[in-house]
């Protein structure tokens, strides 16, 4: 069994089965921030309950969230009902707020070798891309790919940004980059088509420990602007 199965519409919801072993709950509310909260508050009881339930992976997104059961101890059934009566419960408030990280970023250069482009496209000059970039917190939304990518909500440019028309081989790790309406932190070195305006020398992802990640949706990030002189500074810090 493969793709979605069955689509059961559920209020503002939609519940679809996913091959043999996930529900993928999509939220329907015409407000981008209520789909957001609404899918992370039933992601956030389920991780409450453990693995009590054969759940094995939840993966929450900008309005949607996947879960993944172990299909020999459950059913796609017993998973929906689940998941519908967490929809039921009363939004709870979260027990752990949201936290700001500063994260040092050198901007343009061979750490950022898109940024001239993206102020073309944007008709501002370099520096104001940087001013606008690092002007307020941006709220990440959800891990992106690949190896637990922040995403977050974009700078207020005027215009969206447009992904480049060839994408790189190669983008290092703590590339800073910039598309649509969104901004990420490359987590791991990958092929990206992003447009890269800077990079950052901590350490977003350890495959080595305990969580991988510091930070979860709901942080802020405030990106600072450092000079190349400054990266060894920071590099390799790891913010918890």
């Amino acid at each position: 069994m493969s793709g979605v199965t069955s689509i059961r519409p559920h209020r503002e919801f939609v519940l679809a089965d996913c091959g043999d072993s996930a529900v993928r709950l999509t939220s329907l509310s015409p407000d981008a921030e209520e789909r957001w909260q609404a899918v992370h508050a039933v992601a956030a009881a389920l991780d409450a309950r453990g693995d009590d339930v054969a759940v094995t992976g939840i993966i929450p997104t900008y309005d949607s969230l996947l879960v993944e059961f172990d299909c020999a101890a459950t059913t796609h059934d017993a998973i929906r009902a689940l998941v519908e009566r967490l929809i039921e419960l009363p939004a709870q408030p979260s027990t752990r707020g949201s936290r700001q990280f500063e994260i040092p970023v050198v901007y343009g250069g061979e750490f950022g070798p898109d940024l001239d482009d993206v102020a073309a496209h944007l008709a501002l000059s370099p520096s104001e891309v940087i001013r606008l970039h690092s002007a307020r917190p941006l709220t990440m939304r959800c891990f992106g790919s690949p190896g637990g990518a922040p995403m977050l909500d974009g700078p207020a440019f005027p215009r969206p940004v447009p992904r480049r028309t060839i994408p790189r081989p190669h983008v290092p790790a703590g590339a800073v980059a910039v598309a649509g309406r969104q901004a990420v932190i490359s987590a791991r070195p990958a092929p990206g088509g992003w447009p890269v305006i800077g990079r950052t020398p901590l350490t977003i992802v350890d495959p080595a420990t305990e969580p991988l990640s510091d930070f979860r949706p709901g942080d802020t990030f405030l990106f600072v602007p450092i000079t190349a002189a400054e990266w060894s500074t920071y590099e390799g810090v790891r913010h918890g």
